[in-house]
Formats: structure tokens, C-alpha cells, sequence
């Protein structure tokens, strides 16, 4: 049997999971990433993305969509996250309509005169609702 390692993830708002895992996969500033039991320790910077958790036992990954913060990575696990939602947390309707959103605004707001911290703002908002959208529909890296 697979060693285990106990991971909470910890959002603004309240303690959003914890439990024993095998592995998890989490999308860091520099792709997407896993960890195991016995992972030499980390701690790396969390990009808007799916997580993926197999908890211990189980075969399946339950999956979140998660945004910002960071994964600490030592004898346990913890990430904190600026936010993490559950497939069936998701909103569909309303984060298709804030990526339309997002799209429009970016389409007319990309010359070098546009204001930079607002253009990352809009990025940021765009990639929240497609990854919003993905996780509601099942995860993007199990339509492979």
C-alpha cells in the first residue's frame, strides 16, 4: 500500500479539506507539479489551476479548481489558497459570463498604454472562469 501524508488546504474563508492523500497535483508558477509522502521538503508559489488529490486508498482523484497562494510541502501537507471550489461549488453559467467578460475587456485593453496591473487583473479573472468552467465539467487532464 502507498504511504499516505496528511494535507489541509486552507483558503481565506475556512478550512476547505483535510485528509490522508497519496499524491496531489497542483499547478505552480512553473507547471504542473505532484507530490508524494516523503517528497523532499518545498514550498512553491500556486498558479490559478485544477488540483488533483487521490486520497489514501483510492484509485480516483477528487479534484478542485484553485487559485494563488502556496503549497508547503514538509512531514505534511498544506496549501493556502486565495480560493478553492469543488466541481460541484461551480457556478457554469456565471463563469462563462466572466470569461466572456474578461475576453471582451482584453480585446479592446492591450496596448502598451493600458494600464499593466489592470491587464494581469483581467488575465487572472480569465483564467479563474476557464479553469472554473473545466473542473465543473470534470478536469481538463481527464479529457486526455
Amino acid at each position: 500500500m502507498p504511504k499516505s501524508v496528511m494535507l489541509d488546504i486552507i483558503t481565506p474563508e475556512k478550512l476547505f479539506y483535510r485528509g490522508a492523500v497519496e499524491l496531489v497535483i497542483a499547478r505552480t508558477l512553473t507547471g504542473d507539479e505532484g507530490f508524494m509522502a516523503n517528497h523532499v521538503w518545498a514550498c512553491k508559489l500556486l498558479a490559478t489551476g485544477e488540483l488533483w488529490i487521490q486520497e489514501a486508498g483510492r484509485k480516483d482523484f477528487r479534484i478542485a479548481a484553485v487559485s494563488g497562494g502556496f503549497i508547503d510541502i514538509k512531514d505534511k501537507f498544506t496549501i493556502f489558497a486565495d480560493y478553492a471550489e469543488w466541481p460541484e461549488e461551480i457556478d457554469v453559467e456565471r463563469a462563462k459570463r466572466s470569461g466572456e467578460r474578461a475576453e471582451e475587456w482584453l480585446k479592446s485593453h492591450t496596448r502598451a498604454t493600458d494600464d499593466e496591473q489592470e491587464l494581469m487583473k483581467v488575465r487572472v479573472a480569465r483564467s479563474k472562469a476557464h479553469t472554473r468552467i473545466g473542473v465543473a465539467g470534470g478536469g481538463l487532464r481527464r479529457k486526455r
